[in-house]
């Protein structure tokens, strides 16, 4: 009996030391296992906040290169300002060059502080024909504006405004030389904060004329909506339609028709300033397009950034060597002046579809806009009598319209010539034409009022010996 219980007594240390052993072992397995767990969570969660800050790094790159992108082209175009102002005092006389000067600086200080005021609401602002204007907030309900977190608002607001200002100082080359600079001021204020705002918000502010929206006038009508890309008929249209009228109500030059009605050449004083506006509105004109696209950080942005780049040089190129062949065996003399404004003239035609046409058609746009300036300068002056010192109605008005109808032919993706039908042609045409009543329409009015309420047109005295002292007080030389 004793030995029995001895025995039961040290199997019961044993099972007792053998389940401590086994708790331990287990306690240590848990132990272990937890760790394993919470390890393998804090990875998780170290994985993801990683992930998560490598995301946001990224975004903010692209952002950064994007805005960056989109200043510098805002610059470029900011330096067609002095282009324009070269241009226009080379094309006209001495004794106005100080009033020319004075217009272009001052369309760009007018117009940049009327349209952050009103025009940039009017243009990016709710609505299908007419923004809601925000009183200087750039903080309002819009169809247009970039997201803010790839573009800021009031970095975009400088690129607009830089494309205003643009589409007002065409009006003034065309108006030189005997209009009142208060009266140019005048018609300023309209330009900047009503005529481009409503006609840009018909397109780049989400209007009608760019929504593609089911059931909207567009894709109902024509399938598609209107496309202008950089602004041949937006900016360049728009300002060389209200120049045509301006210059047409303002009257010609004295001295500019004899009394059997025939034309007179009133050469321009500089022709070496003038080489040197187009050479620098040439250069400016690789911000006004290929800064459109408005991104440059992806593979595709790049790709379109480049494409436009090289279509903008080509247009150029091809328009200034056909207004130069053409002008040879018209007038017997490769000429300067036109070959300057064929330059021009290739430029404008190709800002709409400079993203959707191929090189080839780049070419041939800025070839047919070269050579359709010449006899667009020729009728505008010897048929319609209309004096434009500067050709700008030609340049801007006629070729902006040209270049944004081709668009209708030669787009790649919807272009009549690639057997996408007549749809996209139609609504290219629709557009232009729409926002040249537009812009000449309003001109018209604010022309005619002007001119009953105040007259637009300096004396006859002043005129002939320069606006330079009467009108400013000053000489650009002495």
């Amino acid at each position: 009996m004793k030995n029995k219980i001895q025995v039961q007594l040290k199997t019961q240390k044993i099972m007792d030391k053998y389940m401590k052993r086994s708790f331990t072992k287990l306690r240590t397995a848990l132990a272990i296992l937890i760790a394993c767990c919470l390890t393998t969570d804090m990875y998780a969660q170290t994985a993801v906040a990683t992930d998560s800050v490598a995301t946001d790094t990224v975004a903010q790159l692209v952002s950064g290169v994007n805005t960056v992108w989109m200043l510098l082209a805002a610059m470029l175009v900011f330096f067609m300002q002095p282009g324009f102002a070269l241009v226009e005092a080379g094309f006209t006389r001495t004794k106005n060059t100080a009033n020319i000067l004075m217009k272009n600086f001052v369309d760009f200080m007018f117009g940049s502080l009327l349209y952050w005021l009103v025009g940039f609401g009017i243009m990016f602002g709710l609505g299908d024909f007419f923004g809601t204007p925000h009183l200087m907030s750039l903080l309002f309900d819009s169809n247009g504006l970039p997201d803010p977190a790839s573009l800021p608002t009031e970095g975009f607001l400088v690129f607009q405004t830089v494309f205003c200002a643009t589409s007002a100082t065409i009006v003034s080359g065309a108006m030189a030389e005997r209009t009142k600079f208060s009266m140019y001021l005048v018609y300023t204020i309209f330009i900047s904060v009503l005529i481009y705002p409503v006609s840009g918000h018909w397109t780049w502010g989400g209007g009608w004329l760019m929504n593609g929206e089911a059931g909207s006038f567009m894709t109902e009508t024509f399938g598609t909506t209107f496309h202008d890309f950089a602004g041949s008929t937006i900016v360049h249209s728009v300002g060389g339609w209200i120049a045509l009228v301006g210059a047409a109500i303002l009257g010609p030059r004295i001295g500019k028709y004899g009394k059997d009605g025939r034309s007179k050449a009133i050469p321009g004083h500089n022709l070496t300033i003038a080489a040197l506006g187009v050479f620098i509105l040439w250069f400016g004109w690789f911000g006004f397009n290929p800064g459109s696209q408005l991104a440059a950080a992806t593979t595709e942005d790049q790709v379109t950034v480049s494409l436009v780049f090289l279509n903008t040089n080509l247009a150029a190129c091809a328009g200034g060597f056909f207004a130069l062949a053409v002008s040879w065996l018209k007038y017997g003399k490769p000429s300067l002046s036109l070959t300057l404004n064929g330059i021009l003239a290739g430029l404008v035609g190709i800002t709409a579809g400079c993203d959707a046409v191929a090189p080839l058609g780049a070419v041939i746009i800025g070839a047919i806009c070269g050579v359709l300036m010449i006899y667009a300068v020729e009728f505008i002056d010897k048929v319609l009598k209309i004096d434009d010192p500067v050709g700008a109605s030609s340049v801007h008005g006629v070729c902006g319209f040209t270049g944004t109808v081709l668009t209708g032919l030669f787009s790649t993706s919807e272009g009549l010539f690639y057997g996408a039908g007549a749809g996209f042609l139609g609504a290219q045409i629709f557009g232009a034409v729409i926002v040249g009543l537009w812009a000449a329409g309003m001109g018209f009015i604010i022309f005619k009022v002007l001119d009953k309420i105040h007259g637009l047109r300096v004396p006859a005295r002043v005129e002939e010996e320069g606006l330079d002292i009467y009108e400013h007080g000053e000489s650009a030389y002495n």
